[in-house]
This record gives structure tokens, C-alpha cells and sequence, in this order.
């Protein structure tokens, strides 16, 4: 098997966890209280200038509710749909930054019976 193992990506890490941190309303000094860290280095880690340790990282996945996998590597589905993912998810979050409480919480119901009706079909 000659597969070439794929290198990690700080800067695509780092945006994966703070788009994960702001869906979930988590503020930088928030999140850097349940890690026992300054929000500095949550955004050193953010912007990909430093890595975590891997009792950070655990911590991480924990106060974001989330899987190792997906902070490290991201959902990885295939390669081809890999990047159309990507480039879907990075522009619902997008809008989703700009919204108030109030359109989030509507946002969330239509999503809600969107995924429903889709399950249905």
C-alpha cells in the first residue's frame, strides 16, 4: 500500500474549531477557561500558529462536543466530495456569524424540518 499519509493542517484546524467554538456561542475567553489556557493562545490556536497538546486537545473536543477526527482532519467523506463539503459548510457558517440568538433559533427549526423531510424521501 503506498498511500501517502496526509500532513496535519494547523490553519484549516484552527478554523474548524472556531467555527465549531462560535456555533456554539462559546466566546474565546469562554472557551479558554474550560481548557485552563489564556484567549490568546485560543486564538494562537485558532489562527494556526500553535498546535495543542493531546490533554488539550481531548479537553477541546470535550468543551466543544465534538470528535478528535473532526478537529484534526475534518469530516472526511471522499476526496471529491471533500472539498464540495467544505466549501458548503464554510459558507453556511458564514452566514450563521452574522446572525442574533433570535435568527439562530429560527434557522435551527427550518434545518430541523428540512433534515426531517429529507429523511423521509
Amino acid at each position: 500500500m503506498s498511500e501517502e499519509l496526509r500532513q496535519l493542517d494547523y490553519h484549516e484546524m484552527g478554523k474548524r474549531i472556531r467555527a465549531r467554538r462560535e456555533s456554539l456561542n462559546m466566546n474565546r475567553e469562554m472557551l479558554a477557561e474550560k481548557l485552563e489556557v489564556s484567549p490568546q493562545f485560543i486564538a494562537d490556536i485558532e489562527y494556526g500558529n500553535k498546535g495543542v497538546s493531546i490533554r488539550k486537545l481531548y479537553l477541546l473536543c470535550q468543551a466543544l462536543d465534538t470528535s478528535a477526527d473532526y478537529i484534526l482532519a475534518g469530516e472526511r467523506q471522499n476526496e471529491a466530495d471533500n472539498e464540495d463539503l467544505k466549501r458548503a459548510r464554510e459558507k453556511v457558517m458564514s452566514i450563521l456569524c452574522k446572525c442574533d440568538a433570535k435568527q439562530l433559533d429560527g434557522i435551527e427549526k427550518i434545518a430541523a424540518i428540512y433534515a426531517d423531510g429529507v429523511k423521509m424521501k
